[in-house]
């Protein structure tokens, strides 16, 4: 195993990709479809505007969420997935032409409220919990108020906000709870798409849910810190194992994944409930074929996971992603080069 440091950030995001490989005199055009996460889509938007610039290769991503990703790299619609959430074994079954998993940042996943005067809300590791597994149901409950003294909570019912569709930014956040609550963990689970108790507001992506807290009054969700930022949206302060209530900001972020244990195959372990920092956060993936149809498209591939994972790195501290560690990357373009092949 390695233990390894995350630094910076990273966000890139995918759909149709034309490139021309080669030189002028013999370029080939190339078309990939890929589709998935939306944890990951503002940095990958600005990956692939740079990306176009430095190789000339133009790639568009839909981002239709982590679980829809992982379904169509399953019935191979698409050449490459992004995903928050590894798919499971049976998944892995299912993928006919193989895969290969690239870590390629990490980030934080912000926990966002609708509260007209209240700047600065502490949320315990067991009050966030109770909140989404709808134990607490006023926000001005004794349990929320024990943290936030001179803090004037209203007596509003609170409203959770969700995701309606399967997303790899839920399975963080709800891992998450699951790691800091038996209880939570036991009625309600870590998921892409969990049973949540109640009446819950949903919203499609990341993007709509930030719309849903930003309209509501009283409400509270879960997005990738940069929708929290791009909405302007109040950011909760979330209690870490260390008992230190803190934001989703870079540093922090940092400091939680800096502690993560990686394997052989790049996969972390203490992801749930990291050590120290800010506890919310997660490593986010790329999924490519161990198969591909023609050598073209294996080039096409190659070319652009050795960008992402060189120049595309420098772009992740402007939106406060982290990076993937120098450790680490000489290893996973290893391995792409090796098991990327046509078949």
């Amino acid at each position: 195993m390695l233990k390894t440091v995350w630094q910076n950030a990273l966000t890139v995001t995918f759909g149709v990709v034309t490139l021309c490989v080669g030189t002028v005199g013999e370029a080939i055009a190339q078309t990939l479809q890929g589709a998935g996460a939306s944890f990951p889509a503002p940095l990958y938007e600005l990956y692939f505007q740079q990306l176009k610039e430095d190789t000339g290769i133009t790639v568009n991503y839909n981002s239709v969420g982590s679980g829809k990703g992982i379904e169509s790299f399953i019935a191979n619609t698409v050449d490459f997935a992004a995903t928050d959430a590894l798919p499971v074994e049976a998944e892995i079954e299912q993928m006919p032409k193989g895969v290969v998993m690239i870590p390629t940042a990490g980030g934080a996943v912000a926990v966002v409220y609708n509260l007209p005067g209240v700047n600065e809300l502490k949320l315990s590791q067991s009050v966030l919990p109770d909140i989404f597994a709808g134990k607490i149901k006023k926000w001005n409950d004794g349990r929320i108020a024990k943290h936030n003294r001179g803090v004037d909570l209203p007596d509003l019912p609170i409203k959770t906000v969700v995701r309606a569709d399967g997303s790899g930014t839920t399975f963080i956040f709800s891992r998450h709870l699951s790691a800091a609550s038996p209880i939570f963990s036991r009625e309600v689970g870590a998921s892409r798409k969990p049973e949540w108790p109640g009446e819950p507001l949903e919203g499609n992506k990341n993007d709509g849910v930030a719309v849903l807290v930003k309209e509501n009054e009283g409400a509270i969700g879960y997005v990738q810190d940069t929708f929290a930022r791009q909405n302007k949206l109040s950011k909760a302060m979330v209690e870490n194992l260390q008992g230190e209530f803190v934001k989703p900001t870079l540093e922090e972020t940092n400091k939680a994944l800096s502690g993560l244990r990686f394997d052989r195959d790049f996969i972390p372990a203490n992801e749930a409930n990291p050590d120290n920092g800010y506890p919310i956060v997660s490593v986010t993936w790329l999924l490519i074929k161990q198969n591909y149809d023609n050598s073209d498209r294996v080039t096409a591939v190659k070319k652009m996971i050795g960008w992402i994972l060189s120049q595309g790195q420098n772009l992740n501290s402007t939106l406060e992603y982290t990076r993937v560690p120098e450790s680490i990357a000489p290893k996973i373009l290893d391995k792409v080069e090796n098991q990327v092949i046509t078949k």
